[in-house]
């Protein structure tokens, strides 16, 4: 019995979390291999790649990927429907004929702009649906 409790505790304790100088996606190769070289039973650290010796260390410390977490939390927000977008480009349209008539430059620049920015929208709630 006195076994089986000296196991568990062993297995219980993580290692401490030591602090880093900063994240480890923004450390270099050498500076992962420094910290790698710390974990006791890690063969083969020289040899390892960034990716792997992320993921040795992550793992060694009970980390989790934080470039995961920011990715699941991201997503797209449809603000108008492609009926919707569909008529502000027509109204737009019309409105680069008229400042074509007049001759200015600038705003046609401007209006041009916001029709490719309307296309893409619609490209973008077209595919979401």
């Amino acid at each position: 019995m006195a076994e089986e409790t000296q196991e568990e505790t062993q297995e219980e304790t993580k290692p401490v979390v030591p602090e880093f100088k900063k994240p480890l996606n923004k450390m270099t190769a050498v500076e992962l291999k420094e910290v790698a070289m710390e974990i006791p039973g890690a063969v083969g650290v020289t040899a390892m790649l960034k990716a792997d010796l992320l993921a040795s260390i992550r793992e060694y410390y009970g980390l989790e990927d934080e470039s995961e977490k920011k990715k699941a939390v991201k997503k797209i927000k449809i603000k108008a429907t492609v009926k919707e977008l569909k008529g502000k480009i027509s109204e737009l349209k019309g409105k680069k004929l008229e400042v074509r008539k007049a001759g200015d430059s600038k705003q046609i620049t401007i209006v041009r702009k916001r029709l490719n920015r309307l296309k893409k929208q619609v490209r973008k709630t077209a595919a979401v649906k």
